[in-house]
């Protein structure tokens, strides 16, 4: 596996081995959990493997059998938001925006590998991939609203793109919680398998793409993200940081994401 020239990074393991390359969310312990520092860093991986000519397919995935469970609220993306002037509170607000563009956007095919769960931020990261693969008992939730913020990251878009808005309203209205069956009826996922398929069905599809003509592949993608823009995608999220911003101390927003995280992140 090669590793030469590859930035240093805190949260994320990123390698090469041939035509593929390897994301890896480096967070076991916090679930891998997406704050601050791990969103810049998968821009910034997203940017190295668009200089890596070779690199055809990178394979998005977690450390530790999980693939994420959203967006890090411990992180002073979100806990110090008050403590910071307005321009920084922007920046850090556009943040999952920025990966979410940076992952859709890279040259390289993108397969996401998710097993366990995929909560929020974390199912925004996967739809930002172009090709999605779970293991079998993998649990999908938006839990935004029952945070008190809305779903942020480009997700509303994304999902009223790929299964219309009656089910994304539903889905992210009540905060409920969904299986890879669902998932695939709804048409987010293109492979479902056993968790000891996972890592095999993942590595044959990258090399199925591999083994293809780079060209007509790359503008194919081009071609599907072209007609995606069309939609309205990007337009429609710009300002979702704003949005964030703007929600974050709302008194029943405020009480909600507090109550979450007592619920959920003090078990």
């Amino acid at each position: 596996m090669k590793n030469d020239g590859i930035p240093r990074l805190e949260s994320l393991k990123v390698h090469t081995n041939g035509k593929i390359g390897y994301i890896i969310l480096n967070r076991p312990k916090r679930y891998n959990a997406l704050g601050a520092t791990v969103l810049k860093e998968l821009v910034l991986a997203a940017k190295w493997f668009d200089t890596q000519r070779e690199i055809r397919v990178v394979i998005v995935k977690g450390e530790g059998n999980v693939f994420s469970a959203g967006a890090d609220l411990k992180d002073p993306i979100f806990a110090d938001m008050d403590k910071v002037d307005w321009l920084t509170r922007r920046e850090m607000g556009q943040l999952g925006h920025k990966m979410a563009v940076a992952i859709e956007s890279m040259r390289a095919i993108t397969i996401a590998q998710v097993e366990r769960f995929a909560i929020g931020g974390g199912l925004v990261l996967m739809m930002a991939c172009d090709l999605r693969v779970a293991e079998k008992d993998t649990i999908f939730s938006i839990p935004e609203v029952d945070i008190g913020i809305p779903l942020a990251w480009g997700g509303i878009p994304k999902l009223v793109r790929e299964i219309g808005p009656a089910i994304t309203k539903e889905l992210v209205m009540t905060c409920r919680k969904f299986t890879t069956v669902e998932a695939q009826s709804l048409r987010i996922l293109n492979k479902v398998v056993p968790k000891e398929e996972l890592d095999k069905t993942c590595l044959d599809l990258a090399h199925s793409i591999t083994s293809k003509p780079i060209v007509p592949i790359v503008i194919t993608k081009e071609h599907v993200n072209a007609v995606v823009a069309t939609m309205g995608q990007e337009s429609s999220s710009i300002a979702d940081g704003d949005v964030l911003n703007g929600i974050v101390k709302d008194p029943d927003s405020e009480k909600a994401m507090m109550d979450y995280v007592k619920k959920v992140l003090h078990k």
